[in-house]
């Protein structure tokens, strides 16, 4: 892999995880305000499984980056299972 094609995937990685960050922020807004309003009424399963999700947006987003970050070590000659983690 080209190293500019490599920054641009993490870039997108990045960008995309951000976005699904933001996401569940303003899921959690909304969430707020309507449970004010429609107390009871409330749609909590509904809410549940729009959270439920966004969690597995965010799984696939940490697995590709993974995923990237392992082919790029192995392009580099490096075997990822070794390298050690601060």
């Amino acid at each position: 892999m080209a190293l500019s094609v490599e920054s641009e995937a993490r870039k997108a990685l990045n960008r995309l995880r951000r976005a699904v960050e933001k996401a569940r922020r303003e899921l959690d807004a909304v969430r707020g305000a309507l449970v004010n309003v429609e107390g009871h009424d409330f749609p909590t399963d509904e809410f549940g499984a729009a959270g439920e999700r966004l969690s597995a947006l965010e799984t696939f987003v940490d697995e590709q980056a993974e995923r990237l970050e392992e082919k790029i070590l192995h392009a580099g000659g490096l075997e990822p299972g070794r390298i050690r983690r601060g």
